[in-house]
């Protein structure tokens, strides 16, 4: 594959590559943490502000609706103004709507909410960007790992921190805080760049390559990427929002939801670190495998040994933070320049997450005609196949080569 780094990553030392290392997990954290900081304060809202629950459900899913709606966006903010711009952009917006959700009652709440929504989706794909242009070989797969793992952490810190927050310093500031990740992000990125570099646009003329010539939605990989990553967003977003009822179906207390969300969240972390280790050692297929099989093991364990619950949620913790993984490994892995790793990006992550959005809508739907989580848990079954074959694929046509596919 050639050598696509940036002129600007040649020049970068090891000390700058170390500050790079810092940027990504805080911006990687930022990009979940406004968003989920809202669940552990959603009663508390509810009561201040006399809304309904449907409404505040609409503050966690406007985000996961912008990611689809607003990644053409985020591919031409890219194309325009080049990833450093991007990423200065996306993490000074995501501020910005952090605090404009804190200021007043609920129309600020939900414009505050879409503006975040609509800079994380920038995020969501320029930070993928950056790593593929500044990192080569098993160094670019560590950064992928860091990258996933660092967005788990952001979840698990607001989860354990927004609460007691709230208690001491009342709910808007508690959700304005989380900020921080990305104004520290910020504060390493803007002097490693350069404040003029940081904040100018700096869009060039996509160059044709023989790699280039074929639009990216025409190619095969493009949407076996996409089939895989909506398949493994579906699956966890769905799985995150009723494996707790499912397992109070089961007679257990209200208080094994938080274990659930605690364990999917650390072993998530562990998955998205290990996945790196396992595709120096072994391959991509690998991973695929064993994040597929581990999966597996959550609809068809609920379903025919549901006690064991603890040890289906381990595995399918795991299988969620390698599956992620292993998908930005891919999407990286078919190289090309700055222009095309975007835009490679923006369309898998717009289909998938289109897709994700209706998983625990229609998780919910389906148990509540049927009355039982035995048809919810089929449809989790099919869609993690999909994770699992598409990506296979994906792996095996990345290891033939193939680069550039028409469909």
């Amino acid at each position: 594959m050639p050598d696509q780094t940036s002129a600007a990553s040649r020049h970068l030392l090891p000390l700058s590559l170390t500050a790079l290392t810092f940027v990504v997990v805080f911006g990687a954290a930022e990009l979940r943490a406004p968003i989920l900081s809202v669940a552990p304060l959603a009663h508390l809202i509810e009561s201040e502000l006399g809304i309904g629950a449907a409404t505040v459900g609409l503050l966690t899913s406007i985000p996961v609706l912008c990611f689809a709606l607003c990644s053409p966006l985020a591919i031409w903010v890219i194309r325009r103004g080049g990833a450093d711009f991007a990423f200065t952009i996306a993490m000074t917006g995501i501020v910005v709507g952090t605090i404009l959700r804190s200021l007043g009652g609920l129309p600020m709440l939900l414009v505050g909410t879409a503006v975040i929504g609509a800079f994380v989706t920038i995020g969501n794909i320029v930070i993928p960007t950056l790593i593929g242009r500044e990192y080569r070989g098993r160094r670019a797969h560590t950064m992928t790992g860091v990258f996933t793992s660092s967005m788990t952490l952001g979840t698990f810190a607001v989860t354990i921190g927004t609460a007691p927050a709230a208690a001491a310093i009342g709910w808007q500031a508690a959700l304005a805080m989380w900020l921080v990740f990305g104004a520290a992000a910020l504060a390493v990125w803007l002097p490693l760049r350069g404040l003029r570099d940081a904040v100018t646009p700096r869009g060039t003329a996509r160059a044709v390559t023989g790699d280039d010539h074929v639009p990216m939605v025409r190619r095969r990989t493009t949407w076996l990427l996409a089939a895989a990553f909506a398949g493994q967003s579906f699956s966890f977003y769905a799985a995150t929002a009723w494996l707790p009822s499912i397992v109070g179906d089961l007679g257990y207390s209200d208080s094994v939801a938080g274990v659930i969300a605690a364990i999917f969240q650390i072993f998530g972390v562990i998955g998205s670190l290990l996945t790196p280790l396992v595709v120096s050692r072994a391959s991509a297929r690998v991973v695929l495998v064993v994040a597929g099989l581990f999966w597996l093991t959550v609809p068809l364990g609920f379903l025919l040994l549901p006690h064991g619950w603890v040890v289906w949620c381990v595995l399918g913790g795991l299988a969620q933070g390698a599956g992620i993984t292993i998908i930005f490994v891919l999407m990286n892995g078919f190289g090309g320049t700055e222009h095309v790793l975007a835009e490679r990006s923006g369309i898998v992550q717009g289909a998938g997450y289109a897709v994700a959005a209706t998983g625990p809508l229609l998780l919910g739907a389906l148990h509540q005609v049927s009355g039982a989580w035995a048809l919810p848990e089929l449809v989790l079954l099919v869609t993690v196949l999909m994770f699992a074959i598409a990506g296979l694929v994906s792996a095996r046509l990345l290891k033939r080569g193939v680069e550039v596919e028409t469909g």
